[in-house]
């Protein structure tokens, strides 16, 4: 069984979870211009970037297959980094990691926002299935042409029915 949760306050597989962000964005190399940023991570800046965000991990027993950080801005919750470890990915964790930072967005009221490489269409469409829509391109420093698309997932309104 898959358990997918807010990281417990003692956890402390930061190599592990180094492993699973490296060996899912792994991929990307020579395919992303310029280099993800995932391979500028170490153990001490995730350590640093969890007690600053919220990171929800996937495990199966003692496995981590999964996570994602959830940085709350003052008008929306930017997702980062989300990771799935090759051989259990498309099997909905990742969507279930996404669907945790969207009830974060839900419950705070503001929307989701994140940033995905222009070459990875893949993910483009995987994030519109979950909701997100295309809002914004961007360019890295010293690129010419947009690298990075901006998706957005608003929390749904919800009006009452009128009845006659």
């Amino acid at each position: 069984m898959i358990t997918v949760r807010r990281a417990a306050p003692g956890f402390a597989n930061w190599q592990g979870l180094l492993d699973l962000i490296l060996s899912s964005f792994a991929p990307m190399d020579g395919r992303v211009a310029p280099p993800s940023s995932a391979n500028r991570l170490t153990t001490d800046r995730l350590r640093k970037r969890a007690a600053e965000e919220v990171l929800f991990l996937a495990h199966k027993q003692q496995h981590l297959l999964g996570c994602v950080f959830a940085r709350p801005e003052p008008d929306h919750i930017y997702l980062g980094k989300l990771a799935v470890a090759p051989g259990h990915q498309g099997i909905g964790i990742g969507g279930h990691l996404v669907g945790l930072v969207q009830d974060m967005g839900r419950n705070a009221g503001l929307p989701v926002v994140l940033e995905t490489r222009i070459e990875l269409v893949e993910n483009h469409a995987a994030f519109a299935k979950m909701g997100f829509v295309k809002t914004d391109e961007t360019a890295h420093p010293g690129y010419d042409r947009p690298t990075s698309i901006t998706m957005e997932w608003r929390v749904p309104l919800f009006a009452p029915q009128i009845r006659d």
